[in-house]
């Protein structure tokens, strides 16, 4: 997809408000840069500049924060910076991702914006299909243009304005208008998950398949959209869960294996389940036999409880 032709495709961006104001999460590499350029030039007014420094590379780290900084004093917009180290345990991918969100919460209470905009591209979600396909979640499941999340008490929006568009696409928007943007060397180094599956993954798929992996991963993540909005509509009309926000487990029981399934998944998703997959699925699925344990432990420490008839969450 051309960048010129954004504007005019199905998408949020073709009916965005541009008076409203929105966070644009900004790294200083060319993805986050081409979105913050691309939507300056498209007449968004109200843009709030956000740069989380995650301190992982010393002085370059601190070099991608000033980049930034400059950028948004150029353009007159507000600029928002923080301050982040990982201290060990979870993954860094998992625990910078976690930061970022609190930091976003940060400036969404500070400015009073809810919307926050982010530069994930088609190759970007090509990795993310890839991955949990390999990691076993549930269903086939890329990143959403629009995805609500509620942070420290802060209710936001994240919006992915480009994930139609080719990491190549963006560089070489950039490229052909002379806009700066910064390099970030561990791109280049295959020590984490996305690193090995854009740098060892996706080339050896492109050599077997004999073509563009990565865009076949992207356009099953849109067939997957499609899917669940099927799903989404199915379990709505299920009517699976009770006044009080229980499972019932005798209408549960009445619907079709795959509706049965899908009702489970989105409870679970709505309660906010960490890495949620097939199998925490299926454990809450066997609940629902005679002579099943009346509770199931969860990932986050949360417990499913069956009581009177009723799936409940703790």
């Amino acid at each position: 997809m051309k960048m010129a032709r954004m504007l005019e495709e199905p998408g949020w961006l073709r009916h965005a408000d541009k008076e409203a104001g929105y966070l644009v999460g900004v790294s200083g590499g060319a993805d986050s840069m081409a979105l913050l350029h691309f939507l300056m030039s498209a007449g968004f007014k109200r843009l709030v500049v956000c740069h989380l420094n995650h301190k992982s590379r010393g002085e370059e780290s601190d070099r991608d924060a000033d980049f930034v900084r400059g950028v948004a004093a150029g353009m007159g917009m507000p600029f928002e910076l923080g301050n982040w180290s990982h201290a060990g345990g979870s993954s860094f991918e998992n625990a910078a991702r976690e930061a970022r969100h609190r930091f976003f919460a940060e400036c969404a209470q500070g400015h009073g914006v809810r919307k926050v905009l982010l530069g994930h591209h088609a190759d970007d979600q090509a990795e993310t299909v890839l991955w949990n396909l390999i990691r076993g979640s549930y269903g086939l499941s890329g990143m959403t243009e629009s995805q609500r999340l509620t942070v420290s008490g802060v209710e936001m929006e994240l919006i992915r304005p480009l994930l139609g568009a080719r990491k190549s696409e963006l560089r070489a928007w950039l490229e052909a208008r002379g806009l700066p943007f910064r390099e970030d060397r561990t791109n280049l180094e295959p020590v984490t998950v996305r690193n090995r599956l854009r740098l060892e993954a996706f080339p050896l798929l492109d050599e077997i398949a004999g073509r563009d992996a990565a865009a076949a991963m992207a356009r099953a993540a849109s067939d997957g959209r499609e899917l669940q909005e099927i799903k989404t509509w199915a379990v709505e009309h299920a009517a699976a869960v009770d006044p009080q926000g229980r499972l019932h487990v005798r209408r549960l029981m009445e619907l079709p294996e795959p509706v049965r399934r899908a009702c489970v998944f989105d409870f679970l998703r709505n309660a906010g389940i960490p890495d949620l997959d097939r199998a925490a699925v299926d454990r809450v699925l066997a609940m629902l036999e005679p002579g099943a344990p009346s509770k199931v432990m969860l990932a986050g420490g949360r417990v499913v409880r069956r009581k009177e008839a009723r799936l409940r969450l703790d």
